[in-house]
């Protein structure tokens, strides 16, 4: 699909002017960007994702990849533009009632608690119980105890439940800040580079937990590793230098030249 195709694509289903793309689509930009210091880092006309839907996003250093998640999680303010959420405009509101609403994002580098074990972490990672006063506070319940549980065996972190965090795996840990996301129950998961620094076996692992994961989320992956990216097999975005280039399969993707001159011929 061209520039100008793709691009019109999503104007045609922008939820301002279409009722059941409002539905269709759990994320939606229109008309977004973002300046700093004169620099225009972000200018993205109209994008969004399907609800149900793995997305992978790819490009250089410097395309808009982190920018992007930014705005959306509501870390940063648009220069311009909109964001849709399930259909409702959130561009202005705070982080805090952004992830109220259903968006959860994880960063590159895993955010678990190094002394506490990986049961405690998942405690702590309960909603109502995100500072250390609710924590001891704070009653676990039953319920509480088996969705934990659940999610642990997901994970395979279920024999290391009582293992300190910092004697973990680095795969483990993605795998244990993945768990104390999906604890809150997100709409949309914003994971950035979960196959960094992990083995082979480790990023296979996790490319199996994404997928699964997808039956109860949508998620937006960041991501430079191309065999993870292949593994995922999903629909794949590519941004260069703050606009959309390309959006297809990746092995669509891997035979376009604009995508290999931007970005995969680095």
């Amino acid at each position: 699909m061209t520039y100008d195709n793709l691009l019109q694509y999503y104007k045609d289903n922008s939820p301002r002017v279409n009722r059941i793309s409002s539905k269709e689509y759990i994320l939606f930009v229109e008309e977004l960007t973002a300046v700093f210091d004169g620099f225009k880092a972000l200018d993205i006309p109209a994008w969004g994702i399907k609800k149900g839907e793995l997305r992978v996003l790819i490009g250089p250093n410097g395309a808009g990849k982190t920018t992007l998640c930014d705005l959306i999680s509501g870390k940063t303010k648009p220069t311009t533009g909109y964001i849709f959420f399930e259909g409702k405009d959130i561009t202005n509101e705070l982080e805090s009632d952004i992830a109220l609403k259903g968006i959860g994002r994880k960063f590159q580098t895993p955010k678990v608690y190094d002394s506490l074990t990986t049961y405690d972490n998942m405690e702590l990672a309960l909603p109502g119980r995100r500072s250390i006063i609710n924590y001891i506070k704070d009653t676990v319940t039953s319920n509480d105890k088996e969705k934990i549980k659940s999610i642990l065996e997901k994970v395979n972190l279920i024999e290391h439940h009582d293992k300190e965090a910092k004697h973990l795996s680095h795969g483990q840990r993605q795998w244990l800040s993945i768990s104390m996301l999906i604890l809150s129950k997100p709409k949309l998961l914003l994971i950035d580079e979960p196959a960094a620094g992990l083995s082979d076996l480790e990023t296979q692992l996790t490319a199996e937990l994404l997928i699964e994961l997808r039956n109860d989320h949508t998620i937006m992956v960041i991501e430079h590793d191309m065999d993870f990216v292949r593994k995922l097999d999903s629909k794949v975005t590519v941004l260069n230098e703050g606009k959309l280039l390309a959006e297809d399969n990746i092995t669509s993707l891997t035979n376009d030249s604009r995508v290999i001159e931007a970005y995969l011929g680095r």
